[in-house]
């Protein structure tokens, strides 16, 4: 080889080859990525090579979640506790984690309320949720998917429902979107006992909630009480408003097709974390089950515990029969109008699949 060309060669490779690698890297984390670790027990999404959230199902938990959501710029809305505790947070409610999908009565059996917490005595009450596999992920520039499946499994160890999960991450603007759709399909007859501890629920961060939480006793489905402690100190900025104009604690055992939450943190960033409900849900619209001292659910199957003048609900899914739940979770850098959510629902409603 000649030797002018020999140089060239060699010197294409130590200067363009590394360009060309990192290139590559740049391309890989640009988008919306989908990124699966089954060994750490883990999904990671990111947008542009910085955390949105993952999808996790660690030993610690009784189900799957999604832990952390993370606003643009790197705000950090949900709880720490208790996955990964901060000073000052509250460590109440050890089930809530993140951001989930779950029921405190299905045929007698708790799933929202299990945690390590529970007495072994009291174990065979509770349900499980159990991580079966990761069906499928796809990245992409504005949109990110994952779909997993897991098992729903009593306290006496009878699997009673099958659980299909699509999320769907997506990326508009200032905006960052997660689109869930839950398909439960009944293995055996599965009665969701009027109850108020379900459906989707997130834990916010301290600063998200109100600062007008007066704390109390807490009774869950098996009569198990909890106490939060009311705030104290600077800082809880959040404030909820429904589709209804109901606003702050007058929002809890309400319906609505959406409910948002604003507030700001230390630095002043104003932040709305909004849950939209769909049209085509079981009992829609969903009543909020939505908490000043950071629990933030939608609940459309508890309906006489939040309107004591209606009949129990009890829905039921025959088995071998199927029910669908949709909902869209908004984060947004700014704080959103009534106007502006009532746009997002109007789309919201028009998406079938």
């Amino acid at each position: 080889m000649h030797r002018k060309v020999h140089r060239w060669i060699v010197f294409t490779l130590l200067t363009l080859g590394p360009v060309s690698l990192f290139a590559a890297d740049k391309k890989a984390s640009l988008g919306v990525q989908v990124t699966p670790n089954e060994a750490q027990r883990r999904v990671d999404v990111t947008i542009d090579g910085k955390p949105f959230t993952s999808y996790v199902w660690p030993t610690s938990l009784k189900k799957p979640v999604l832990y952390p959501l993370i606003a643009e710029g790197d705000i950090e809305v949900t709880r720490g506790y208790p996955l990964a505790p901060r000073e000052g947070e509250r460590q109440d409610h050890p089930h809530h984690a993140g951001m989930w999908f779950n029921y405190g009565n299905v045929n007698g059996f708790d799933f929202w309320n299990n945690s390590n917490a529970i007495p072994a005595e009291n174990r065979t009450k509770m349900g499980t949720i159990e991580q079966k596999q990761i069906v499928s992920t796809k990245s992409g520039s504005d949109r990110g998917d994952l779909i997993v499946e897991s098992t729903w499994i009593t306290g006496k160890g009878e699997s009673i429902l099958q659980q299909t999960t699509h999320y769907i991450f997506m990326r508009h603007g200032d905006a960052r979107m997660i689109d869930e759709t839950v398909t439960l399909h009944a293995l055996n007859k599965a009665v969701f006992h009027d109850d108020k501890e379900g459906l989707l629920g997130i834990r916010v961060a301290r600063w998200l909630e109100s600062a007008d939480e007066k704390g109390g006793i807490f009774t869950d489905a098996n009569g198990k009480q909890t106490k939060v402690e009311g705030y104290t100190g600077a800082g809880a900025t959040g404030v909820y408003t429904t589709s209804e104009g109901k606003t702050g604690d007058a929002a809890w055992a309400t319906r609505g097709r959406w409910c948002m939450l604003v507030g700001h943190n230390a630095t002043g960033q104003n932040i709305t974390v909004a849950i939209l409900d769909h049209p085509s849900n079981p009992n829609a619209p969903t009543f909020w089950h939505a908490r000043g001292y950071g629990l933030f659910a939608a609940n459309p199957l508890g309906r006489h515990i939040f309107d004591p003048k209606a009949a129990p609900l009890d829905f039921t899914i025959e088995k071998g029969q199927s029910a669908v739940y949709r909902h869209r979770v908004l984060l947004l850098t700014h704080a959103a109008t009534a106007t502006e959510m009532n746009k997002s629902a109007d789309n919201f409603a028009q998406i079938q699949k």
